[in-house]
């Protein structure tokens, strides 16, 4: 092994000082950024690890989550870790939320460390990343870092640890670590391999002898236009269509893309030269033609009408690695090149940016506390309910609930199925998101979602047709529906039987 390839080994290694300042950080962006259980996307994959543990669950409704977990193994891993250990599956989720936060924090300071000269530049870098994890990703409805436990997460920290090993030429591990992420989160997989190839490009340009390869997925046969429900449950999705994005998202396209080739192009000419600089420079410049090429694809892809199957795939995602890396390096940057290395001012607009993003946080969920501690209440009503329904109801109840729901003052984005553990009747929230990636079950959510237009003022009537249409025998609504047999009535929900 030569002595450069062992000198940069050496800076990408963990020591013990290492894993304790990354724990660090870890319960720093935990503090700033928040958890929460089965907000969001984790209305998906929650009731996945729910199911896994107790097949009996969602008798009525599973069709509506399952494609999409199954495919990952984040479902699994969350189950058997709280099946093996005895713990509950908040305390499971939490865990691993934990875990990936840290790991994904290890692979960027890998990374970090390959693009600096100093640790204490890779550091700097590391500390603005982490206190801007619940930043989005221009418009792609996106965060670096979710405030709870995403396979996206863990599958982003094995593609930064394959950063080095594709600089090394290690490319078996690169690829080890990519099959890894494609176990956990195959879309980020993908853009993560994507990065690398081009990442790599120099060194297969090279032993390809120069020869011209046409990289790229060719598409034989144009996809055969989408059935008028998948095109409804599409058109929910105005972060799939770029024409439909704001005229800031469109400034977070060009933005970092031009930060990307202005950092790279300087650190080509006026800086320091050596094999650190050269990576920053290349890693700059691979960055801005990935971002690049995901930019023109997703014109292509999201704006003609015969691509229009193509659009779930959201190849705008890409830029997820992209902010990334750039908050990463502009955060080392800034400390070594703008403020020459004084910490206290660094600290000081650390903790300045900090605030910001906390008091985001707190305003994105006003009804529920900062941190929701694995068996502890989340001070949220609606939550309340959905475990008092969980504990009181049979397993085989069947909900009717308002479609919109997440969008209630003070739900929070809390899914029914999560805590409930119980069927439901389809939503506007997240069922559309699996309709655009699964449309089988397209007929059926469309079917079910136009049952319950007008839902805020439904009475007794409306909920016995919902009964005997689809069998839905119970209700939730934050108001009085018109039955008499409602045994939760607390904090204005009310749980009612529909009889």
């Amino acid at each position: 092994m030569s002595s450069s390839l062992v000198e940069r080994q050496g800076r990408t290694g963990f020591q013990t000082r290492d894993f304790f300042l990354l724990a660090l950080f870890t319960l720093i962006a935990l503090f700033i950024h928040g958890y929460h259980l089965g907000i969001e996307d984790q209305a998906i994959y929650l009731p996945g690890v729910h199911y896994d543990l107790n097949p009996a669950l969602y008798p009525h409704d599973a069709e509506f989550f399952l494609p999409q977990v199954r495919p990952t193994l984040i479902d699994e891993i969350v189950a058997y870790t709280s099946k093996l250990t005895h713990i509950s599956v908040a305390g499971s989720v939490f865990f691993w939320h934990m875990l990936s936060m840290f790991l994904l924090l290890a692979g960027a300071l890998r990374v970090a460390r390959r693009c600096f000269e100093r640790d204490r530049e890779a550091w700097a870098g590391l500390a603005l990343l982490t206190v801007l994890f619940t930043i989005p990703v221009t418009g792609t409805a996106l965060y670096i870092v979710d405030q709870y436990l995403h396979p996206r997460t863990l599958a982003t920290a094995f593609i930064l640890f394959a950063i080095p090993c594709v600089l090394d030429r290690q490319f078996l591990r690169a690829t080890v670590l990519l099959l890894l992420a494609a176990l956990v989160h195959i879309q980020m997989a993908f853009f993560g391999g994507l990065f690398l190839a081009f990442l790599a490009w120099p060194w297969i340009y090279d032993s390809l002898q120069g020869r011209a390869v046409l990289f790229g997925l060719p598409l034989t046969t144009l996809f055969e236009p989408g059935s008028p429900a998948w095109r409804e449950a599409m058109l929910t999705r105005e972060q799939h269509f770029l024409l439909k994005w704001h005229w800031y998202e469109w400034l977070g396209i060009f933005a970092p893309l031009a930060l990307l080739w202005w950092i790279g192009s300087m650190t080509t000419r006026s800086w320091k030269q050596g094999e650190i600089a050269g990576f920053r420079a290349t890693l700059c410049r691979m960055l801005f033609w990935y971002g690049s090429f995901c930019f023109v694809v997703a014109l292509i892809v999201t704006i003609p009408q015969r691509l229009e199957r193509l659009t779930p795939y959201q190849p705008m995602r890409g830029f997820h690695l992209l902010y990334l890396l750039l908050f990463l390096l502009i955060g080392g940057l800034l400390y070594e090149r703008v403020l020459h290395a004084r910490t206290g001012v660094y600290a000081v607009l650390l903790l300045a940016t900090a605030g910001g993003m906390f008091y985001a946080q707190r305003d994105l969920f006003p009804g529920t506390r900062h941190i929701e501690w694995p068996g502890r209440d989340t001070g949220n009503r609606w939550v309340r309910a959905f475990v008092w329904i969980r504990e009181n109801t049979p397993r085989e109840a069947y909900f009717a609930i308002d479609p919109r729901y997440m969008q209630r003052p003070g739900e929070d984005e809390h899914g029914f199925r999560a805590f409930a553990q119980r069927s439901v009747l389809a939503d506007w929230d997240k069922d559309p998101g699996v309709v655009c990636l699964f449309p089988a079950i397209g007929e059926k959510w469309q079917e079910q979602v136009h049952a319950q237009d007008g839902f805020a003022k439904f009475g007794r009537d409306e909920l016995l047709q919902l009964r005997q249409r689809f069998g839905a025998d119970w209700v939730i609504a934050d108001r009085s529906v018109g039955l008499t047999a409602c045994p939760y009535q607390k904090d204005g929900i009310y749980v009612c039987k529909i009889e």
